[in-house]
């Protein structure tokens, strides 16, 4: 137990440990929107066509997370606009852009000249080379996204579960379809820095999936999504740590396990009492 907290005196582990706990503060709330609205794989497809921006942004000697940034957006933006507009299927655009960003992203990063950057680290990420920058950054961001849920709340949710609803009530629907695009595509991007995009699909979904399991109370399922992400990838790194194995699979490893069991305690429970019964 002493070899395993001995880790913690590394200020380069306590960096990775306060961005995951930031990371899954805020994938808690977005991630609750993504899945309340059933558009799990709308979040893959942004995820992975940032990935092109990555590509250009290094092919022309720009910031990579910047071209991220852009192509992230404008591919949420896209999809939205698809799917507002409905004259081509939501699951088809999405299929699209997502290999589309994924191609465009590889053949650029192998038509730069020079030094050619391991594609491992973007979808994988580094979090244990995480700097403060990086921490200023993802706590600014989370404030930010809890100011928007906080100020617009009863919106962000009428129009996760019931836009027609929305609709009757006055609520600009689209409006907040789009804004909520924009925050998505925010969100994702700043945290591939530090986790990779394959990861930053487990954070955005996998943690919201098992709070559902307790309630399917919107308000409820952000801060238990906050706490199955937090203890999911804060055990995945110290997995990491004993274990000798990268720390983005690990977290991602145990996320799902940690579902998994969770999921199966359930079932056993629910099994017992009908047995129970008769």
């Amino acid at each position: 137990m002493s070899d395993l907290l001995s880790v913690f005196e590394y200020q380069f582990f306590r960096n990775a440990v306060y961005a995951s706990v930031l990371i899954s503060i805020f994938a808690a709330m977005i991630g609750t929107y993504i899945v309340s609205r059933k558009i799990v794989f709308i979040g893959g497809g942004i995820t992975h066509a940032s990935f092109g921006g990555i590509g250009i942004a290094y092919y022309f000697g720009v910031n990579p997370f910047g071209g991220a940034a852009v192509f992230a957006i404008m591919t949420a933006l896209g999809i939205e606009w698809i799917a507002q507009k409905g004259k081509v299927r939501e699951d088809s655009a999405i299929a699209i852009l997502w290999s589309l960003g994924m191609a465009l992203g590889i053949i650029f990063v192998f038509m730069t000249p020079g030094y050619t950057p391991n594609l491992m680290t973007f979808l994988f990420g580094s979090i244990l080379s995480v700097s403060t920058t990086d921490l200023y950054m993802l706590g600014g961001f989370g404030i930010l996204v809890a100011i928007i849920f906080a100020v617009f709340f009863r919106p962000i949710l009428y129009t996760a579960f019931d836009p027609e609803f929305a609709r009757v009530m006055g609520v600009p629907v689209s409006t907040f379809r789009y804004m909520m695009s924009v925050l998505m595509a925010l969100a994702i991007v700043i945290s591939i820095r530090s986790i990779g995009i394959i990861l930053v699909l487990s954070m955005f979904t996998i943690p919201q999936i098992t709070a559902m399991l307790f309630t399917r109370n919107f308000a409820r399922i952000i801060p238990l999504a906050a706490v199955w992400g937090i203890s999911g990838s804060v055990t995945g790194l110290l997995l990491s740590y004993l274990l000798n194995i990268p720390s983005g699979a690990s977290i991602i490893f145990f996320l799902t396990i940690q579902f998994l069991v969770i999921k199966l305690v359930f079932v056993l429970k629910k099994t017992f009492l009908q047995r129970k019964r008769k």
